[in-house]
Parts: C-alpha cells; sequence; structure tokens
C-alpha cells in the first residue's frame, strides 16, 4: 500500500523559555484508502498535528509529506490534495447550502464548469438538494455538519481530515455524521484521517488508530495490536496502561459522554 502521509520526527514547540512541545517527534505513516484515527485527551496534540499535515502552521523541526509533497516547501500543492473540517470551522450562514459551497470552490480554484457539477454531486450525497437553496442559519447541527464535510470535498482532495467531527452534536446528529463518514471511506475511496478524544469515534470508524499524549505517539496499530501490546481487553484499558492512568478520570467523562448518546 502507497504511504499518503509520512512524518519524521515533526515537533511543533511554544515558547521560549518554558517550552511547551504541543507536538514531539512525531513518527507516524497513513496508509492509501485507510481511515486513521489520532486519540488523545484535550491537549494532547491532535489538533496541532492536523494543522502541521495542512500546512497551516509551520514545524519547529523534523519534516512530513502529504500525496508525496513536502508541507512546508510545497504548501500549496498539499492544500490542493487535502481536504479539512476543522474543530472550530467557519460557516457564512447568510449564505444558502449551495453559495457557500461555491464560495468554497472558488478558493480551491475550481473551474466553474467541473464547480456546478461538483456542488450538485454533493448536495446529492449529502442529501441537501432539496435544501441547496435555505440559508444555512436555518439549518440543524447535523446538516451544518454536512455542509462543512460537502465544503472539505469540493476539490475532489484525496485525503480528508476530520478534527473531532461529532464535537457539539446531539446523538442523532453523531450517529447521522459517524455514518457519512463511514460511506465516504467505502464508496469515495478516500484517506480519511480523523481525531478524537471520544473512545467510540475511533473504534467504530478506524482501521489503525495512534494514541498521542503530551505531544508524544505513544503507541499505533490496529485496536488489536494495541490490546496485544498492552496486553488490556479494551481501548479504555490500553488508554490508561500507556499513559500511567493519568487521565482515568477523563477516559471516565469519555464513558459517560458515550452513555448519553446511546
Amino acid at each position: 500500500m502507497e504511504i499518503v502521509i509520512r512524518t519524521d520526527k515533526l515537533s511543533k514547540h511554544y515558547g521560549k523559555g518554558r517550552v511547551i512541545k504541543a507536538v514531539d517527534a512525531l513518527d507516524l505513516e497513513v496508509y492509501e484508502g485507510e481511515t486513521f484515527g489520532l486519540l488523545g485527551p484535550n491537549g494532547a496534540g491532535k489538533t496541532t498535528t492536523v494543522r502541521l499535515l495542512n500546512g497551516i502552521i509551520k514545524p519547529t523541526r523534523g519534516t512530513a509529506t502529504v500525496k508525496g509533497y513536502d508541507i512546508v516547501k510545497q504548501e500549496n500543492e498539499v492544500k490542493r490534495v487535502t481536504g479539512l473540517l476543522a474543530e472550530s470551522p467557519g460557516l457564512y450562514e447568510k449564505l444558502s447550502a449551495a453559495e457557500f459551497l461555491e464560495f468554497m470552490g472558488a478558493l480551491y480554484d475550481v473551474p466553474s464548469d467541473i464547480l456546478t457539477e461538483r456542488i450538485e454531486e454533493l448536495l446529492k450525497l449529502f442529501d441537501l438538494h432539496e435544501r441547496r437553496d435555505y440559508l444555512l442559519e436555518g439549518y440543524s447541527r447535523g446538516m451544518k455538519q454536512k455542509v462543512l464535510i460537502a465544503a472539505a470535498m469540493i476539490h475532489d482532495p484525496p485525503i480528508l481530515f476530520f478534527d473531532e467531527p461529532t464535537s457539539m452534536l446531539d446523538p442523532r446528529a453523531a450517529l447521522m455524521v459517524k455514518d457519512l463518514i463511514n460511506g465516504l471511506a467505502d464508496r469515495a475511496g478516500k484517506t480519511i484521517f480523523i481525531c478524537s478524544h471520544i473512545l467510540p469515534i475511533v473504534e467504530e470508524l478506524c482501521d489503525r488508530i495512534g494514541i498521542i499524549d503530551r505531544g508524544k505517539l505513544i503507541a499505533v496499530g490496529t485496536i488489536e495490536d494495541i490490546l496485544t501490546q498492552t496486553d488490556t481487553k479494551t481501548l479504555e484499558q490500553a488508554f490508561i496502561a500507556l499513559t500511567g492512568g493519568t487521565e482515568e478520570r477523563e477516559l471516565l467523562a469519555w464513558r459517560r459522554h458515550e452513555n448519553a448518546e446511546a
């Protein structure tokens, strides 16, 4: 399988006196067509990793390539082959869904004839065609998330990044988004990179996962691989074993979150 994301000691540090190592010497490979999940508590370095891999911020040291393009030297090429659903994305709610997708397509310089077809294709794919001309301010949270995912795909990138894709969604909308991501992986053949602090999200959606804590990637593989490495029976237990148990309260919060969604 082709490696489409590769990092070599990728690091992002902040501060001059007391240095904060948001991402520290990250070595990672993600393969074409897989759904990869980066799991970790809030502040572990997940969003920083995504921002680095999309060329939004520059690394302190180390290198990375996305689809063969260097994230520093070929920033524009990287942005053409990736689509990003950020954790707190901007949405122009005075536009309709069709207008917002047209705006996003223009940002990526999608030719107008191709853009028209692409908008129609995405509106149908996400079951938004009948509400294409409704203002986004009248959409539910789940429908807005659909539009944002469609916007990330407007230029038909081979790699999609989803940062906390079910954040702030009610249980029904979260289930809809999970089903949508599953469908994209199965039908569209995209490589999908998901960041989440919610265990069931990565368990249900991902082929392989990485666990990051305090900027360090401390485990990577299939869930079965990680359970074997840690001699545990559940991903929760594996996470606690790998992090020394310091995040147990957060794991209990994840469990309560999942019970609330059930």
